[in-house]
């Protein structure tokens, strides 16, 4: 992959023959001169006791980089998404046993 080719933000494929045993996919961080800095946002099994010791990050020579596909068995990272319909159907539980309490 090209320099050119590779944006801040962009979800890529990449592969590092010396960190990890299998392909991953993150998110770019930053963009060097040779390379990119990528947050690892899905990885393999395998790979998750390195991925830790990285902090869930890696640099990568662009050579080392494509675009992502979904990867099949593959461990992802955690987000900070809220599910918001875990908490609405707490919210009406609590609420329907509040109801119940004051008839």
């Amino acid at each position: 992959m090209k320099k050119a080719d590779v944006k801040v933000g962009a979800i890529l494929a990449g592969k590092s023959e010396e960190e990890l045993k299998k392909p991953f996919q993150g998110k770019v961080e930053k963009i060097y001169e040779n390379s990119a800095l990528l947050a690892i946002t899905s990885y393999d099994p395998v790979d998750e006791t390195a991925i830790s010791d990285l902090n869930h990050k890696i640099v990568v020579n662009f050579k080392n980089l494509k675009t992502a596909r979904v990867a099949k068995n593959s461990k992802t990272a955690a987000t900070n998404e809220v599910k918001v319909e875990k908490v609405k159907s707490a919210v009406k539980k609590q609420d329907e046993e509040d109801s119940k309490d004051k008839k």
